[in-house]
C-alpha cells in the first residue's frame, strides 16, 4: 500500500542528479551557526543510517547511528557532532558506512542551551562514523506518554520533536539547518505498536512484527527527522494523502482533513509540483506542543484542530505550504527563521483563499495581525521583535514568537501589493525552483529580490523599505494591513449587545458565525466586563464547555481577565489535557499576573507538568518564574 510510492520519489532523486550532469553539485559554504558545535568546515554529513529500539519502560531509545561525510578539509582528524544528554558507549570510524574500526571519542561538558560536543577521532582515510548510544529519559526531543495520556488509554505512545535543535537529543548529528542529508532507518517496536517516520515506509505495517524500515532519498535538515510509535491506524484520503491516528480518532481526522488533496493541487498550480511523493498527516495526542510540524511526507498535527467543521484546517494549509517554503528552500540558520515561517504563513493564506474563499483568508490574516501585536508585548529582548533576532548563546526556541510568522507574511503581502499578484507569484515560484533542496539566508533572499522584481521595476520598492521590514521592532508605517468586512459586522453586533442589547438578539446574529468570527468577537471584548454579561453570554452559547479548542482558549482568557471563576474548573481540565503551547502558555501568563492567579497556575502546572512536552514545560516555567 505504501511502498508503491517509492518509485516516484526515487525518480525525483534521479532527476535532481540528472540536472547536474549525473553528479551532485558542489555543496555551498555553510553559514556559521551559533547553536551548533559541528565543524562543518572540515566534515559535512550527507547520509545517516539509524537502527533504534525504543524502550517504554526506561523511556529511552538505544541503538546505532551511522553518518557518512563529505570531507572538506583533508587534514582534519576529528569530526564534531551535536548531542544532548546522550550516553555514548562506542564510536567507530570507517569508509562509506563499512570497514568499521574502533576509534576514540570525547564528550565536552554540556551547556544548558546546546548540549555537548561529541568529538570523534577520524583516521585519514575515514569518511564515516558509527556511534552506539542510548538517549536520556529526559531527552528534550522525545515525549513518552503513558496509556492514560492517549486517546485509546491502552497503549503507550512516543513521538519526537526535533525543531529547532532537539534532534541532537535522540541522534548524534550535525544539528543545524545549513546541513542537509538523506537517511535510512530501522525501528524496532513492541509487536502491537506501529512506527511511522517522515520518510518512505518500505513495507506495509504489520508485515514485519515490530520491525519497520524507512528511507528518505531527498536531502533534509536534521530538524525534519521525525518518528512516532503507538497504536496507529491509517485512512487514505486520496492517492497521495492519508491520515495516521489512534483508532478512536482516525475517522474523525480523515473527515476533517479530506480537503488536503485540493490544497495540494491549488498550491501546485501556482508554486510548482509537490516534490515529496506522499503527503500524510499524523494526529498526535493532545500533549504535542505545536499546532503542527511540517515533517516531510508526514505532517505531525495536534488534535485540537479537529473541530468537526473544518474551521481550523488552515493549520493543514500551513504545514503543507512548508513543503515548498521550509522543506524545499530551508532557512540556513535559525536567525533566518522567517524565511520558513513568514513565507509559509503567506502561502497558507493563499491556499485557504483558493480552497475556501477570500473571506476566510482575510479573517485569518486579521487574527494573525492581532496575534503579532500581542506577541511583541511579551518579548523582553528587543531584537526578538524583529525578523532577524540575535541568537548568539541562546537556544533558538527561546526567541519563538509570532513575529517571524506574521511580520514575515505582512512583508510578502506588501511585496505582492506593490508588484502585483501575478508577478509576485512568478517570483516565489522561481525562488522555490532555483533554491530547491538548499538552505538559504536572508541575504540570498534580498539579493534575489533585488535582481528580479526590484531591478525589473525600479523604485516600486526601495532598499530602505526592505531593510525596515527586516529590522523594525514594529510593523512599518507603510505596511498594507489586513482587513475583513465580516469582522466589521461582528464588531457592530458586539457594540449593540454591549450597549444594552439582549443576548438573544446577539444569538440571532451569531447563529452562522464561523470559528474566526467567534474568535474576533471574544478577543475584541473589553477585558473588564460586568459579570452578569459574562454569565448571560456563557449560558446562551455554552462557551465554558466549548468543544472548539480555539474558542475555549479565547473565552478562558476573557474569564481570567474578569475573574469569572465559573469557568475555572473547565479551564483547569483544558490546561491539564492540552499541551499545545499556543493554547496554554497565554493562560498561564494571564493567571500569573495576579497573586491568586499565580497560585492557581502553579497548582495546575503541578498536576499537568508530566503530561506536557519538555518544550512546553520550559515555556511555562519561564512564565511562572517572572
Amino acid at each position: 500500500m505504501v511502498s508503491r510510492h517509492r518509485i516516484g520519489l526515487t525518480l525525483t532523486a534521479a532527476l535532481l542528479a540528472s540536472r547536474c550532469g549525473g553528479a551532485a553539485p558542489k555543496p555551498p559554504e555553510i553559514p556559521a551557526d551559533p547553536a551548533s558545535y559541528a565543524n562543518v568546515a572540515a566534515f559535512v554529513a550527507t547520509h545517516l543510517s539509524l537502527d533504534l529500539t525504543p524502550d517504554f519502560n526506561t523511556r529511552t531509545m538505544a541503538g546505532i547511528a551511522s553518518l557518512t561525510f563529505e570531507r572538506r578539509d583533508p587534514a582534519a582528524r576529528e569530526v564534531v557532532l551535536d548531542t544532548r544528554d546522550l550516553h555514548i558507549s562506542k564510536a567507530e570510524a570507517g569508509t562509506n558506512e563499512a570497514n568499521w574500526a574502533g576509534t576514540t571519542f570525547t564528550l565536552d561538558p554540556a551547556t544548558a542551551a546546546f548540549g555537548s560536543a561529541l568529538r570523534i577521532a577520524m583516521p585519514p582515510e575515514a569518511n564515516s562514523v558509527r556511534v552506539t548510544y542510548t538517549t536520556s529519559p529526559g531527552a528534550k526531543g522525545l515525549q513518552w506518554l503513558t496509556p492514560a495520556q492517549t486517546a485509546g488509554k491502552t497503549h503507550p505512545f512516543l513521538f519526537t520533536q526535533a525543531e529547532a535543535i532537539q534532534a541532537r537529543s535522540f541522534v548524534p548529528i550535525q544539528d543545524l539547518p545549513g546541513v542537509r542529508l538523506r537517511y535510512d532507518a530501522t525501528i524496532h517496536t513492541p509487536a502491537d505498536l506501529v512506527a511511522v517516520m517522515a520518510a518512505e515506509m518500505e513495507d506495509a505495517p504489520g508485515g514485519a512484527h515490530g520491525t519497520f524500515k524507512f528511507h528518505m532519498p531527498l536531502p533534509i535538515p536534521s530538524y525534519l527527522i521525525a518518528l512516532a510509535v503507538g497504536d496507529l491506524k491509517f485512512r487514505e484520503m486520496s492517492e497521495r494523502t492519508g491520515v495516521w491516528a489512534e483508532p478512536s480518532v482516525v475517522d474523525a481526522a480523515a473527515r476533517e482533513f479530506e480537503d488536503t488533496e485540493k490544497m495540494i493541487q491549488a498550491t501546485e498550480q501556482v508554486y510548482g509540483k509537490y516534490q515529496w511523493g506522499r503527503y500524510d498527516l499524523l494526529v498526535l495526542p493532545p500533549s504535542f506542543p505545536f499546532g503542527g510540524m511540517e515533517n516531510p511526507r508526514l505532517t505531525f498535527a495536534t488534535p485540537t484542530v479537529i473541530a468537526g467543521d473544518k474551521s481550523l484546517v488552515s493549520l493543514v494549509a500551513h504545514e503543507l505550504a512548508h513543503s515548498w517554503s521550509g522543506n524545499l528552500a530551508t532557512n540556513a540558520t535559525w536567525t533566518d527563521f522567517w524565511l520558513n515561517e513568514g513565507v509559509t504563513t503567506y502561502l497558507e493564506r493563499r491556499i485557504v483563499e483558493a480552497v475556501y474563499g477570500r473571506r476566510l483568508a482575510d479573517m485569518e490574516a486579521v487574527i494573525g495581525f492581532k496575534d503579532l501585536e500581542e506577541s511583541r508585548k511579551t518579548l523582553d529582548t528587543p531584537g526578538d521583535r524583529t525578523l532577524l533576532p540575535d541568537l548568539a548563546g541562546r537556544d533558538p526556541d527561546d526567541a519563538y514568537s509570532s513575529v517571524p510568522y506574521e511580520q514575515g507574511a505582512l512583508f510578502l503581502s506588501f511585496l505582492e501589493a506593490k508588484f502585483g499578484r501575478d508577478r509576485f507569484d512568478e517570483f516565489l515560484r522561481r525562488w522555490f525552483d532555483d533554491h530547491q533542496f538548499q538552505s538559504v539566508t536572508t541575504a540570498q533572499f534580498v539579493a534575489f529580490l533585488k535582481s528580479t522584481l526590484m531591478t525589473e521595476s525600479p523604485n516600486v520598492v526601495t532598499d530602505a523599505q526592505v531593510q525596515e521590514w527586516l529590522h523594525s521592532e514594529t510593523v512599518p508605517s507603510f505596511a498594507i494591513l489586513p482587513k475583513s468586512d465580516a469582522f466589521a459586522k461582528v464588531e457592530q453586533a458586539s457594540a449593540i449587545w454591549q450597549a444594552g442589547g439582549l443576548v438573544e438578539g446577539l444569538a440571532a446574529t451569531a447563529n452562522g458565525w464561523t470559528t474566526q468570527e467567534w474568535l474576533h468577537f471574544l478577543n475584541s471584548l473589553p477585558r473588564k466586563m460586568n459579570e452578569a454579561l459574562l454569565t448571560a453570554l456563557d449560558k446562551q452559547f455554552n462557551l465554558t464547555t466549548s468543544g472548539n479548542a480555539e474558542i475555549a482558549h479565547a473565552w478562558y482568557r476573557l474569564a481570567i481577565a474578569n475573574h469569572y471563576t465559573a469557568a475555572y474548573p473547565a479551564m483547569q481540565q483544558y490546561m491539564e489535557r492540552i499541551g499545545r503551547r499556543k493554547l496554554i502558555v497565554p493562560l498561564y501568563r494571564d493567571l500569573a499576573a495576579t497573586p491568586e492567579g499565580l497560585a492557581l497556575a502553579k497548582k495546575i502546572f503541578a498536576t499537568a507538568r508530566e503530561g506536557y512536552h519538555p518544550m512546553a514545560q520550559d515555556s511555562i516555567e519561564a512564565v511562572l518564574k517572572k
